[in-house]
C-alpha cells in the first residue's frame, strides 16, 4: 500500500521534516504547500500583477495558494494539520474543513494548550496527535499494522 500525506498548517518549525524523515522507508509520498512565507503571500500578484490595496495583494495570493491546496488534499489518502504556538493558523482551520468535507483521513498536530480552542476540528479528525513522531507511528501502524518499539 502506498500512501499519498498532505502535509498543512504551520510553517514557521520543522515539524514536517521530522515527520518526513521519521517515515523514511515507509511507502509515504508527502505534499504541502508553499512553506516559503513571502512567495506563499506574493504568489498572486507575482504570476496576475501588482495591486494597490493590500486586501486585494492578499486576496490574489490566497486564490492562486487555494488551488495548489485543494489540489493536494484532493490528491491525498490522508492530511496532516498542524497547528502551532506562535501563529493564529486561519488557514489550517480551512485546510482541516475542506479534508474532512471530502471525506479524507484527517490527523491534527497541535500542543494540548490548544486543545480546547481545537475541539471542533479534533471532533473531524481520526487522530489528535501532540508530537510529529506520533504521526510517524501512525503512518507506520496504517502501512505495517506494527506498534510502536
Amino acid at each position: 500500500m502506498d500512501l499519498k500525506v498532505y502535509l498543512s498548517g504551520e510553517i514557521h518549525t520543522d515539524w514536517r521534516e521530522q515527520i518526513i524523515e521519521g517515515a523514511s522507508g515507509l511507502s509515504v509520498s508527502f505534499s504541502s504547500p508553499v512553506t516559503d512565507h513571502a512567495a506563499s503571500d506574493d504568489c498572486g500578484v507575482a504570476i496576475l500583477g501588482a495591486e494597490d490595496s493590500k486586501f486585494w495583494h492578499d486576496h490574489k495570493g490566497a486564490k492562486v495558494n487555494a488551488i495548489r491546496t485543494r489540489h493536494g488534499i484532493e490528491n491525498a489518502d490522508i492530511v496532516v494539520v498542524r497547528f502551532g504556538t506562535e501563529y493564529k493558523q486561519w488557514n489550517a482551520a480551512f485546510d482541516a474543513g475542506i479534508a474532512s468535507a471530502l471525506g479524507k483521513s484527517l490527523i491534527v498536530l497541535n500542543p494540548p494548550e490548544h486543545g480546547h480552542a481545537l475541539k471542533e476540528i479534533h471532533g473531524a479528525a481520526l487522530a489528535v496527535a501532540q508530537e510529529p513522531k506520533q504521526v510517524v507511528e501512525i503512518l507506520r501502524y496504517v502501512l505495517t499494522g506494527q506498534l510502536p518499539a
